[in-house]
């Protein structure tokens, strides 16, 4: 009876070992896919943004674009609440501590990018390249950071890698997170030979 047992077992052991071994070659498939389309799925792009969480008429948009980008790279928002008494301080004060909520968020392996309309002007082309080299340079968390009112702190533009001007027009905070949504997805849509960005 103890061998009979212990025969069950064995099998059952033989069958789970076996159905690991399968997921782990569906895996390491879909890896090797990705990673031929010119992905590197470890990369993760996060979104920060300063200010109130996301309102209504820019809420869908934005979820839409995330939810399509998501299909190329992991992808998080971050919505950082301003600072307790925030009406009260000045611009400079403001700003300061802004940047001591941005900083200590910051990890190691995370590559910001600041939106600052002093920044660098990128085409959707320009955009599409750049997220390919950090993907080839194994960046772990590419952060593309919105910041608050009165914009960001020098201590927070040192801190950035990158430094962008998504436009030289001002925009609503709320409508400038659509709009980069949109501009990152539309970016890897090039990336992938998609038709989106003729369409």
């Amino acid at each position: 009876m103890q061998e009979i047992i212990k025969g069950n077992k064995a099998v059952q052991l033989m069958l789970c070992v076996k159905r690991l071994v399968q997921k782990r070659v569906v895996l390491q498939t879909a890896v090797s896919a990705m990673r031929s389309e010119g992905l590197n799925i470890i990369m993760k792009i996060s979104f920060w943004s300063i200010g109130k969480v996301h309102e209504a008429y820019a809420k869908e948009g934005i979820e839409e674009f995330t939810k399509r980008l998501s299909k190329y790279f992991t992808v998080q928002w971050n919505i950082i609440a301003p600072p307790k008494n925030a009406a009260n301080l000045s611009e400079t004060d403001l700003k300061i501590r802004e940047a001591e909520l941005v900083l200590n968020l910051l990890k190691e392996g995370d590559y910001l990018v600041a939106l600052d309309e002093r920044g660098k002007d990128f085409t959707s082309e320009d955009l599409a390249k750049f997220i390919q080299q950090r993907a080839n340079e194994s960046t772990k968390n590419l952060v593309f950071l919105i910041g608050g009112a009165y914009g960001l702190d020098e201590k927070v533009l040192k801190a950035a890698k990158q430094q962008w001007s998504l436009s030289k027009l001002t925009f609503p905070h709320q409508l400038v997170r659509l709009i980069l949504a949109e501009q990152v997805y539309r970016a890897c849509t090039i990336l992938q030979n998609e038709k989106y960005h003729h369409g």
